[in-house]
């Protein structure tokens, strides 16, 4: 794999992971490159804003990156550990490499992809986890349902 600078591709994931909490979604934003460094598209978390559960920012990102024959010379960067779909989602389609932005507040898949020949690159970034913790802080049921759980484990006793 082509050795590359993570920095200038998580400053695109993290404009859009802005861009969705500035239309009132939940602020995770992601971008697919080549291993070259040219980006093929971007994306984030869209649920919220089109009423659609599917649309998280990885998914959004693939989508305006549009076809290809292959993925495997392409790097997923996401703000947040991928969820479990977004997981499938590098498997399904051979992405070679993730940058994760933070895993502190979300721990998803990346093991998993690891596991299975992903190259995973966790930058444990203070920005991106300072968004998510505010964002968390300020609104648990959306965050709740992003992740897939009814209620906060404190409202369950």
């Amino acid at each position: 794999m082509q050795e590359f600078d993570p920095a200038p591709l998580l400053a695109v994931a993290r404009e859009e992971a802005l861009l969705g909490k500035s239309e009132g979604g939940v602020p995770i934003g992601a971008a697919l490159f080549t291993t070259g460094g040219e980006l093929l598209g971007r994306g984030h978390n869209r649920r919220v804003q089109d009423g659609d559960p599917s649309m998280h920012a990885e998914t959004a990102a693939f989508r305006a990156a549009g076809r290809r024959p292959h993925y495997r010379d392409t790097i997923m960067v996401t703000t947040l550990s991928p969820c479990w779909y977004c997981s499938g989602l590098v498997r399904q389609f051979g992405i070679g490499q993730v940058v994760i932005g933070e895993a502190t507040t979300f721990h998803g898949g990346h093991d998993w992809l690891a596991e299975n020949g992903v190259g995973i690159t966790v930058l444990d970034d203070a920005g991106c986890v300072a968004l998510m913790t505010a964002f968390i802080a300020e609104h648990p049921e959306l965050w709740f349902e992003d992740i897939g759980v009814e209620e906060s484990i404190s409202d369950s006793h």
